[in-house]
């Protein structure tokens, strides 16, 4: 009967409140005494340039055509009139007032800094960003930081690569690289996230995104004194197209890892698809007779041996991420409840883009928006997911050391689809305290370093005893 009147009500009926409420009792329920304060934040800021781009052109004598990611950057506009638009821009949209962040603010000093700032500014959605605040810290990932550097390369007329970010991750150090007269950077596939240490380096390769900021957390649970070295996607910097098998990858990856260590034994290891790639990689190594003592694969399957699911199974496992998610999300602590979601946020926009990319370079290949920083991601990730199904693995004569979550998806445990018939040398199972698409995420990526360094430690010891 409600939910009838209430669409009554919905529909313009006029309805006697006073004779439905009659004979009714009252009750006091207590409030939240959460002191709303009607306070803008980033994701409400950033929706807020989207829409007043959106109404600026509906006018047709200058109407445009623009492309936006969900962070809210402008990446095109596409002007179908030479009659001027709406003077307003979309920096007039108020910014998001500074975070609690561990750096003060000390703000930009030279005209360099301060273009800087104004990029990070409308990147972030965030007023008053200083010189020493540092990009991650600031909620940064992969794929704003190949936002950043499209914006960087559109104002300063620099390319400049996005693992920069490792060595110069603020705006007085990025704007320190602009100032050469002529930076010039060559692109490489390998990546140097922490050069030092006493312990043999490790080499983790990229992931079905191709870039290989997801392992910074990593790294840095790993500790100073753990070298490791990261191998990004061909193609990102768009002067070449991606590779699009797998034994070509490993080929170009040999040769780089052995420009940082000639001989083995070597230690290797990837996310998902990383993983497949790294198992390439140390079978080349093997065939030339050099040592692998450590191939570790997180949460890495055996993807050509991966049924293809209906619709229902589809729909199933889309399901399983859900619950996986809220899994995650439920077992930690109020702090680490904020940062998870957060991060997850951050994920799901980025891949958003990167959606946006995929359906853009399939549907639109003629505009500028298809040949886009967005395309170029989803054309990598598409490669290097292709290239991982169409992989079917040789036997391994060496240890497979497969990193899991607790739980896994219902299609990926299926006979064949694990690395146990194919390790020579056996297969070692850790088993971490996370549910799938978890271990590289804040606070459990600590679990998964805690377990790595482990490894590394059992490996060194055989090898010298």
């Amino acid at each position: 009967m409600l939910s009838a009147l209430g669409s009554l009500w919905m529909a313009g009926i006029a309805v006697d409140w006073k004779r439905l409420y009659i004979g009714e009792r009252r009750w006091r329920v207590p409030l939240p005494t959460y002191p709303f304060e009607r306070k803008r934040f980033w994701v409400d800021a950033r929706q807020a340039v989207c829409i007043w781009y959106a109404a600026s052109s509906s006018h047709e004598e200058s109407a445009s055509r623009c492309m936006f990611d969900i962070s809210g950057k402008i990446a095109h506009v596409e002007e179908t009139s030479s009659k001027e638009s709406d003077p307003t821009t979309p920096a007039e949209v108020s910014l998001d007032s500074r975070p609690n962040l561990p750096s003060e603010y000390v703000a930009p000093q030279t005209d360099l800094e301060k273009m800087l700032a104004t990029v990070w500014q409308e990147l972030f959605c965030i007023d008053k960003i200083g010189t020493h605040d540092n990009f991650f810290g600031l909620g940064g990932d992969s794929i704003l930081a190949v936002h950043l550097f499209a914006e960087i390369e559109k104002v300063f007329k620099v390319k400049v690569p996005v693992v920069t970010l490792f060595e110069s991750p603020t705006i007085a150090e990025l704007a320190q690289i602009l100032h050469r007269e002529a930076p010039t950077f060559g692109w490489s596939p390998l990546v140097t996230i922490q050069p030092t240490g006493s312990r043999p380096p490790f080499f983790c390769i990229h992931g079905a995104g191709g870039v290989v900021l997801i392992y910074r957390d990593l790294a840095r649970h790993l500790g100073s004194d753990q070298p490791f070295y990261g191998l990004q996607a061909q193609g990102q910097d768009g002067s070449c197209l991606p590779l699009t098998r797998v034994e070509g990858m490993a080929a170009l990856y040999v040769k780089e890892i052995q420009r940082v260590q000639p001989h083995g034994p070597y230690f290797l290891g990837g996310y998902c698809a990383g993983g497949t790639i790294a198992y390439e990689v140390a079978q080349q190594l093997q065939a030339e007779g050099e040592p692998v003592d450590l191939l570790a694969m997180f949460d890495t399957s055996n993807w050509c041996k991966v049924p293809r699911p209906s619709i229902w199974g589809r729909a199933y496992h889309v399901v399983q991420r859900l619950v996986f998610h809220a899994a995650n999300f439920l077992s930690l602590d109020s702090e680490g409840k904020s940062k998870f979601f957060w991060e997850k946020a951050e994920q799901l926009r980025s891949r958003i883009s990167v959606w946006r990319g995929m359906l853009l370079a399939k549907f639109d290949k003629h505009s500028r928006i298809a040949r886009s920083e967005s395309r170029v991601l989803g054309q990598i990730w598409q490669a290097n997911d292709r290239a991982c199904l169409n992989y079917v693995p040789k036997p391994y004569p060496g240890t497979v050391t497969d990193f899991r979550p607790k739980k896994q998806y219902r299609r990926l445990n299926q006979p064949g689809v694990k690395w146990d018939q194919l390790a020579g040398g056996g297969q070692e199972i850790v088993v971490l305290p996370v549910y799938p698409a978890g271990m590289l995420v804040e606070p459990f990526v600590k679990h998964l370093a805690d377990a790595l360094r482990r490894c590394i430690d059992s490996a060194i010891h055989r090898r010298l005893s």
